[in-house]
């Protein structure tokens, strides 16, 4: 399976007064990994995606989040992303955040392939073909 590392230091800013990052940006680093990955696999930009496949992105639709290690500010983390499974119209993207060795945190993310809608929102579309090809392993 593909895998993608997107690699974050924690600055002062990110964590709470104990010291130790505030979970929530644990999501925004993972969210910034998710796309990430789609470009370390050669996936354009969403807004050509658009123009071409008609894909606007991959919203989150699930997410189930095992904490297990705390990171401080100056720690440098590793977010290996990749695909579990792939769906119809969704797939699951599965990220582990190391510092190091140690495992922090483990998120598996539930994400579908958006177009848009003609009343202005979004629906769920199967993945583009092209998409499948350059993320999957061969």
């Amino acid at each position: 399976m593909k895998q993608a590392i997107y690699t974050v230091t924690v600055e002062f800013g990110d964590c709470d007064p104990a010291r130790i990052v505030w979970f929530p940006n644990f999501f925004r680093w993972i969210d910034a990994a998710s796309r990430h990955f789609f470009v370390a696999c050669g996936v354009p930009p969403w807004h050509e995606t658009e123009k071409t496949l008609g894909v606007i992105g991959t919203p989150l639709v699930d997410t189930h989040a095992k904490f297990i290690k705390t990171a401080s500010y100056g720690d440098v983390l590793a977010i290996h992303t990749s695909i579990a499974e792939w769906r119809g119209k969704s797939f699951v993207q599965r990220y582990k955040v190391m510092r190091g060795g140690e495992l922090l945190m483990e998120c598996d993310e539930v994400r579908i392939f958006a177009a848009r809608k003609e009343d202005g929102g979004i629906r769920a579309v199967a993945a583009p073909e092209s998409i499948l090809q350059l993320c999957k392993d061969h």
